[in-house]
Order: structure tokens, then C-alpha cells, then sequence
């Protein structure tokens, strides 16, 4: 299994198919590519046996990636533009697990009061809630409207009680068919960062991309389905190094060719030699961008209109 803190399950098939110098698909796993305009690409990756959990880590379903390109400088038509490729994905899954009238929960994780954590909060913010008005006032929706309740749970270190005995609970109470959970998750890229939303059938492990594991959120867990959609907002130092050093050799190798140490280098596994040297040190930090307040806004738009749109007809 790789060692590389992430969370997309594109990125581990990569990064499997690097380490293993694999030129065609892994075994046990399935890759379907999209455009959806100039600016989006959509990447189905399908893990489809046990061959495919061992090779990347990640259980036995589909992960779709959303890449959106200059989200920074994103404007209203690029942000519904988005949200219309997450909608048109999510949809499919929805239509897969459950009927068109069948009660939905929306779940946001993580804090809201820090800022590369606060996706899920902000999400639930702009979710269109409608069970409550389809028990008490249902006259004032369109006929066919979807029961649509939304929660944000906290975290542990401020609640005291894990996340899944929280859901457990409404679960229990409000009997929804099934579970839409919104997390940030942890990246390989920097280029990832606030630009690429990933939606999986298979349910999340909260916290897991950054080293805090807390217990799985599942159909086996909680009874029902879990689709999860998250957002990668942060990176290991690490990875920056990494990169840096790619582009530093990249700049070398132009200017000369025959340099056989830095054509070595490059082809080898550098993430994990700079980590071996920061780990010990605890000098590993978790980084995000300084535009992560705007990215996070346009993300929480792109994911809220997304779900909204997919979750009624």
C-alpha cells in the first residue's frame, strides 16, 4: 500500500502506477476520462476487487474527481459551471442507491472555525432544507419535492462525542434512505488544492488524509448508504518540497541535458526521502494556500448548488 498522504483515490492510482512503473491500468481497477467544457475533468476511477483495494488502499467502489481549472480567479459562470458537473455526477449515484422520493441527510464535517477545515459547515449553510417544510407547510413546494434535512456535527475535540455515534443517533430518529457527508480532505498536489472535488459511494474515514483517523462513516456503520463528497484543502510540507524539487531540477535539465545525477533523481520517489527527513524532526507541517478564505467560498458554492440541484428533480 502507498505511503502518501492523500485522500483522492486518483491520485493513489498514480501514484501506484508510478512506484510500480505500470504503463497500463492496475489490476483491479477501472478509468473512465471526461471533459465537461474547456475548463473541467471529470476522471471515474472504479475500484473493482480486492487486487484493487490492496494495490491503492481505498475499498471496492467509485470515486469520481472533478478537476476545475483557475478556481482562484473564478466568477459566477465559472462557479455554476462547476457545480453542474458535481451535480451531473451525483445525480447518477443518488439514482443508483435510492428513489426520487426518498428522505436525504446531508452531513457537513469538520470546524467551521478553521478556515481549511470549514467546507462541510459552510456547505450546510446553503443547503435547501426541505423536510421540515414538507411535514408542516407542504403546500408552499413544487409537488415531488425531496425530503432534504442537513447537519453539521462538530468535531471531537469540541463536542466530546465521535461524529458517528452523532449520526448514529439521527439516523436512528429521522430514518433517512441515505447520507451525503461533506469533508476536507488531504492532497497529493498542489495544484489540487481547492480545485478538484471528489464524490465517492463508498463512505469516509474522517480525518484520515491528515493523520487523525476517527471512526468510518459507512452502509456498514450506519445502515444506510454513504456517498461522500470532499475537497482537498491542505498538504504535507513534504509534498511541497517534492514539488519544488521537480520544478528546481526541471529548470537544471533544461540547461543541461547530460546531467545523469539530477535525471536519476528525478525519476525517483523524492516525497518519501524528504519525509523520512522531516518526520523525525516534526517538522512535516500540514500547509494551505493564503487564498484558501476564497477558495473555500467558491468550493462551498460549487458543492451546496451541486447537491441541491441533484438532490430534486
Amino acid at each position: 500500500m502507498m505511503n502518501f498522504r492523500t485522500d483522492l483515490a486518483l491520485e493513489r492510482r498514480d501514484l501506484y502506477r508510478k512506484a510500480n512503473h505500470i504503463a497500463e491500468e492496475v489490476d483491479g481497477i477501472q478509468t473512465q476520462e471526461e471533459s465537461f467544457g474547456e475548463d473541467i475533468q471529470i476522471t471515474r476511477v472504479k475500484i473493482l476487487n480486492e487486487n484493487g483495494e490492496q494495490a491503492i488502499g481505498k475499498k471496492k467502489g467509485n470515486y469520481i474527481t472533478v478537476d476545475i481549472k483557475n478556481l482562484k480567479i473564478a466568477g459566477e459562470d465559472e462557479i455554476q459551471k462547476a457545480s453542474e458537473a458535481v451535480t451531473k455526477e451525483l445525480k447518477v449515484l443518488i439514482g443508483q442507491l435510492i428513489s426520487d422520493q426518498e428522505d436525504i441527510l446531508v452531513v457537513g464535517l469538520g470546524n467551521l472555525y478553521v478556515t481549511p477545515d470549514s467546507l462541510g459547515p459552510k456547505v450546510i449553510q446553503d443547503i435547501d432544507i426541505t423536510r421540515h417544510l414538507l411535514n408542516y407547510m407542504p403546500e408552499v413546494l413544487k409537488e415531488g419535492t425531496r425530503p432534504v434535512s442537513a447537519v453539521s456535527p462538530g468535531v471531537l475535540g469540541t463536542t466530546g462525542i465521535e461524529t458517528l455515534e452523532i449520526l448514529k443517533g439521527i439516523v436512528d430518529n429521522t430514518h433517512p434512505k441515505l447520507l451525503i457527508v461533506i469533508d476536507a480532505l488531504a492532497s497529493r498536489s498542489i495544484e489540487r488544492i481547492s480545485s478538484t472535488v471528489q464524490i465517492a459511494d463508498t463512505g469516509i474515514v474522517p480525518g484520515a488524509g491528515v493523520g487523525n483517523k476517527r471512526k468510518e462513516l459507512t452502509i456498514e456503520t450506519l445502515g444506510i448508504p454513504v456517498i461522500a463528497i470532499g475537497v482537498p484543502t491542505v498538504v504535507e510540507a513534504a509534498t511541497i518540497a517534492a514539488d519544488s524539487l521537480d520544478l528546481f531540477i526541471q529548470k537544471l535539465q533544461e540547461e543541461a541535458h547530460s546531467n545523469d545525477f539530477l535525471n536519476h533523481l528525478q525519476e525517483e520517489d523524492k516525497y518519501q526521502m524528504i519525509k523520512d527527513v522531516l518526520q523525525p524532526a516534526e517538522y512535516n507541517f500540514i500547509v494551505t494556500p493564503k487564498e484558501i478564505d476564497d477558495l473555500i467560498e467558491n468550493m462551498s458554492s460549487v458543492v451546496a448548488r451541486g447537491i441541491n440541484f441533484a438532490t430534486q428533480k
